[in-house]
């Protein structure tokens, strides 16, 4: 039986919606994937707040203008969810079959989720791990409430697709990077995507996912920071927080800016720090070998020393594009490398097949 088509990659973000569609070539046995058609339209502030969806008429609206843009024929979409309303947590149960986990997980998961079980949709993935001891098991449980998703999925209907997949960003970026990096064997590395409101760690030792958190605090808080220190606008804001020279960026003194992006990146730097604290607390190895940083906010060049210096880890840019093919005459190289930070959980989400689990 022939695979299904891959999916549209569509990732709604709280600053940007970002539209990705790739192609599946065989190739000498191998696998190569190649983009196909990748654009994204800004969403106006306080769109989405805290994984809400606020104005879906503007979300709709600009899912509409990349499909038209980008001449997507294609129906079928996954969406990536994240923040509050989505619970990962790893727990440990009797040695089961899948279809015994899928029978016991609602009873299971009443402890572990502080929302009603009949307002959450439950995934389940057993984890591969040393962890047999006495016919125990690892499983990764993912809840993600209902109606959340339901939003999601509606404002993807309204705008003419068809969700078929709804993942987690965090595992988007993850699947993103298997399919971009040799992950070393018995290596930690951690995946950190800087969103514009939501910081995803997702923390990978032996190639599974060990620890995973989502913490309320993005590329936003640099904006807004340095909208009430410097007393400019939001678009103003915006522009100086990614170093864009404006004519009139004489008036704000570049340290200024400087010095208040420092500060809200120590801000973010130790709240990623004490997740990666408290995960060091729990494992039994917690050596990490490497940090990815992902999302639009990675562009802030403060974050990217401050994280470096708190963690005392080597951090990389994550490119998701590092094993895609991209055809030049296509795609202008420059700009592919520029928003390729804020494009790993749209990869992620490209890559996934119509029925995938």
């Amino acid at each position: 039986m022939a695979k299904a088509k891959l999916a549209l990659g569509l990732d709604i973000g709280s600053s940007a919606v970002k539209m990705i569609q790739l192609k599946e070539v065989k190739r000498r046995g191998a696998t190569v994937f190649q983009l196909q058609s990748f654009g994204t339209k800004p969403l106006p502030p306080e769109a989405i707040v805290d994984g809400a969806l606020m104005n879906s008429t503007a979300i709709v609206q600009a899912i509409q203008e990349l499909i038209a843009e980008l001449r997507i024929k294609h129906k079928e979409v996954a969406i990536g969810v994240s923040g509050h309303s989505v619970i990962i947590k790893k727990i440990s149960l009797p040695r089961m079959s899948q279809e015994e986990l899928d029978e016991s997980i609602q009873w299971e998961a009443e402890q572990y989720i502080p929302f009603d079980v009949k307002d959450v949709n439950i995934d389940t993935f057993p984890l591969e791990s040393g962890n047999d001891q006495a016919g125990q098991m690892d499983v990764l449980l993912v809840a993600a409430k209902k109606d959340m998703i339901n939003d999601y999925t509606s404002v993807v209907a309204e705008a003419g697709l068809q969700p078929v997949v709804v993942d987690v960003d965090a595992f988007a970026v993850q699947n993103c990077f298997e399919s971009n990096y040799d992950l070393p064997n018995g290596e930690t590395v951690v995946l950190i995507n800087a969103g514009a409101s939501v910081v995803n760690i997702n923390i990978i030792a032996n190639g599974v996912t060990t620890f995973t958190r989502d913490v309320t605090i993005g590329g936003n808080q640099f904006t807004e920071e340095i909208q009430k220190q410097l007393n400019v606008s939001y678009d103003e804001a915006e522009a100086l927080k990614i170093g864009g020279n404006r004519a009139d960026a004489d008036s704000v003194v570049p340290q200024e800016v400087e010095r208040v992006l420092g500060s809200v990146a120590e801000q973010t730097a130790g709240e990623i720090q004490r997740s990666l604290d408290f995960y060091a607390s729990t494992a039994a190895d917690s050596h990490i070998a490497k940090v990815f940083l992902s999302g639009g906010t990675a562009k802030i060049p403060a974050l990217f020393k401050t994280i470096e210096q708190r963690v005392g880890v080597p951090v990389e840019i994550l490119n998701p594009f590092k094993n895609i093919e991209i055809d030049n005459r296509k795609f202008d190289p420059a700009y592919i490398m520029e928003m390729a930070p804020m494009a790993a959980v749209a990869v992620g989400l490209g890559l996934r097949r119509p029925g995938d689990k």
